[in-house]
């Protein structure tokens, strides 16, 4: 049977999976920067058979490795990216291994790995069996900044896809019907002339001053827009002195909605909001772009089997000494944040949950029309193919993401058990998908209605460059 080849092969295996993931815990390399973490996942999947075409849409740390033949044409993707200032030793209480470095505060290590051992998994099944079908394993770079995914479709490379799945670590083992809202990621910079702040003000025209007339305009324009709407800035620069006035100064805007229409709407009114900045300052602006991503497309009959693989393979179990080390970090998050945190999933049975430290429940599918207020470039693949991302609890309930929380329980065995359990997951989704032509059949009828007639357009100009130096200097 398929599925007994490819689940012994990752139990076979799983020492050496693990080793993999703690070494890109150890990497934590941040977004676009990812070399040592590509280059290690490229290097395993080549000693399985796998071809491996590296540096695609424009990113070094962006690859394919594609296994076996004809279709169907399955995709896993993976992560590996990390977050900045999130260095932390794998212990119960907040110790950087390097100040101000940073760590896998998302648990890339273990979505990367996951991806190649079920690529890999699925591989020696279709070997054995001379079965037909592909198996794509997608290295995903700059997910945090909503990057990679988003270059690659623009540039075609999850073209010829029949369905795609990914994992994601998390609290829960969860297969979510909910959806993501879309985004924009736009850079303003305001040119003004600079003068002596006490003697000549006059003289000069304060670039800081259109960003904050321009952050103004943005805060009132709040009232008018979709109540679902989420519009966050940071001044990245405002000046070096309060006597000088400052002649440069620039912000940094994220602008999401539930649907790409809404956020298009906000973006458009938000450059008017700038030019008019600008105009009452007398100062200049000009503005980068940087990404945009969809919301995300979520399809039953693909929750559906995620879960019933779940339930058939079973939930880790845990020693002593792993639940020990598990409420020990739960302890350092207040029980009011594990409670809302809690009530904020929408879970029906969350109550059940505020005295649990490590969920090993597989809860039926809830989230349908829920929209979270993130955002993932996961949600731009799930436009050019059936697509599911799926969680498996890898950290304890209530835990903060982006945290030094979920860096510190990343390299545990809590963390590999759930890589081990994810792997086994998705490779038996992916056997299913290949085997089963009338559940492909179903994804895609799905996947037209849920659409709504609408087609994809990619946010991204076609000559725009990913911004692959963006975080060299941290």
């Amino acid at each position: 049977m398929l599925k007994k080849v490819a689940l012994r092969w990752i139990e076979e295996n799983k020492s050496n999976l693990t080793d993999i993931s703690d070494q890109i815990w150890g990497f934590a390399e941040l977004g676009l920067q990812e070399f040592k973490s590509s280059n290690l996942l490229t290097k395993e999947l080549e000693k399985h058979s796998f071809n491996v075409e590296s540096g695609v849409a424009g990113m070094p740390s962006a690859f394919v490795a594609t296994y076996g033949a004809g279709k169907p044409v399955i995709g896993i993707m993976g992560e590996y990216d990390a977050l900045s200032s999130l260095s932390q030793k794998p212990i119960p209480k907040r110790d950087p291994l390097i100040e101000g470095a940073p760590g896998h505060g998302c648990g890339h290590n273990i979505h990367g790995t996951s991806g190649i051992a079920a690529a890999i998994a699925v591989s020696k099944a279709l070997k054995t069996k001379d079965v037909k079908g592909t198996v794509k394993f997608f290295g995903c770079p700059a997910e945090e900044t909503l990057v990679g995914k988003i270059f690659m479709v623009r540039d075609g490379v999850f073209r010829g896809l029949d369905a795609v799945f990914s994992h994601h670590p998390s609290t829960m083992n969860a297969a979510g019907l909910g959806s993501t809202n879309a985004l924009n990621s736009v850079k303003f910079q305001f040119h003004g002339v600079t003068s002596h702040a006490g003697s000549s003000p006059h003289r000069g025209r304060s670039a800081l001053d259109a960003v904050e007339l321009m952050n103004t305009g943005v805060n009132y324009m709040r009232e008018h827009v979709v109540q679902e709407a989420r519009i966050h800035y940071v001044i990245e620069e405002g000046g070096g002195a309060p006597n000088v006035v400052p002649a440069y100064a620039s912000s940094w805007y994220y602008i999401r909605a539930p649907e790409r229409a809404q956020v298009e709407h906000i973006y458009q009114w938000i450059l008017k909001i700038a030019k008019g900045a600008a105009l009452m300052t007398g100062t200049t602006f000009k503005y980068k772009f940087l990404t945009g991503g969809y919301n995300c497309l979520s399809l039953q009959s693909m929750v559906d089997l995620v879960v019933k693989n779940m339930r058939e393979i079973g939930t880790p179990t845990y020693t002593e000494e792993e639940f020990t080390f598990a409420e020990e970090i739960q302890k350092t998050i207040p029980s009011e944040n594990i409670t809302e945190s809690l009530k904020r999933s929408k879970r029906d049975d969350w109550q059940n949950l505020t005295d649990v430290v490590i969920d090993r429940t597989i809860p039926k599918p809830w989230g349908k029309g829920e929209v979270s207020g993130a955002s993932t470039d996961v949600a731009d693949v799930s436009w050019q193919a059936p697509t599911k991302e799926f969680t498996t609890a890898t950290w304890v309930l209530g835990i903060p993401g982006h945290s030094w929380q979920v860096v510190a329980m990343g390299k545990s065995s809590v963390a590999h058990k759930s890589l081990i359990f994810a792997a086994k997951t998705m490779a038996c989704c992916v056997l299913d998908t290949i085997t089963q032509p009338s559940l492909l059949k179903k994804m895609w009828d799905e996947l037209a209605e849920a659409k709504q007639g609408k087609k994809y357009v990619s946010p991204l100009p076609p000559d725009l460059k990913p911004p692959i130096y963006q975080f060299r200097k941290h």
